[in-house]
């Protein structure tokens, strides 16, 4: 018992962290942050590094967010403690050499299980609602949800895209990429200067060094960011439009079976 307990505890503190991690994800995510933008700022906020001046801005600025926030610092100074006590506790204790190695692998094992389940999108998606749920009914945000209005716990995301100079988006225009065919609106353009589109037009140049502000199924959005300019990514366009027609024919059966 005395080998396991202080394991045991250090795996519970970590577990705890990433719960807190998720729901602070969530509550920004209802604020109106990206799912991209929102996970950044939960993990910077508990762990208390990784901020920078424009992001700790949009916090800031934003009176629910800074109030999310400071409840995440507060969260994160007590679970960091508890981490680095227990830590230390199972480091110092007396323990024989196949004590040791008992703890070593219990530990190890459990933050393998811990990381594993960290991205498991399945287990994301089974958070997801009762979290939003959960935090729309105990606590008093004066915002719109947006995961039930966008199902973002249904494969939909929002998503920040950055555009490179050898990517397939460089140097198109929006009517010229054709995203819609793929399942994939475009919201707003943050252009390299500062500026910023909100419901970009048809016309709407894209250019290297811009972030596009995305929605649509998160899976097909991870593909578009690693696509490459030239005939590959063209068929790569030309087979998500394929799948996406696909997607509505099956949704459309679903919708005349209801009705």
């Amino acid at each position: 018992m005395n080998i396991v307990w202080p394991v045991m505890v250090f795996l519970l503190a970590l577990t705890a962290s990433l719960i807190i991690i998720r729901m602070g994800t969530m509550a920004l995510m209802l604020t109106g942050l990206s799912r991209e933008s929102a996970r950044f700022q939960a993990h910077s906020a508990l762990t208390g590094v990784g901020f920078t001046t424009e992001e700790s801005e949009s916090i800031v600025e934003h009176p629910v967010r800074r109030h999310l926030t400071m409840g995440l610092m507060l969260l994160g100074r007590i679970g960091i403690a508890t981490v680095i006590a227990t830590l230390t506790a199972t480091l110092l204790s007396k323990q024989t050499t196949e004590q040791w190695g008992m703890s070593l692998l219990l530990l190890c094992a459990g933050m393998l299980v811990l990381w594993l389940l960290a991205k498991s999108d399945w287990v994301e998606r089974q958070l997801n609602r009762p979290i939003a749920l959960a935090l729309r009914q105990f606590t008093h945000l004066d915002v719109r949800d947006y995961v039930s209005l966008l199902e973002l716990s249904s494969g939909f995301a929002v998503y920040e895209l950055s555009v490179e100079s050898n990517d397939w988006l460089a140097g198109k225009t929006l009517v010229e990429l054709g995203l819609p065919r793929e399942g994939i609106l475009v919201l707003g353009i943050h252009r390299r200067n500062g500026n910023y589109i909100g419901a970009p037009s048809g016309n709407s140049q894209i250019y290297a060094g811009d972030a596009l502000v995305i929605y649509g199924p998160y899976d097909q959005m991870e593909e578009l960011d690693s696509r490459s300019a030239g005939e590959t990514g063209d068929q790569a366009h030309a087979a998500a439009a394929r799948h996406y027609d696909k997607y509505l024919s099956e949704v459309q059966q679903v919708d005349v079976t209801v009705k």
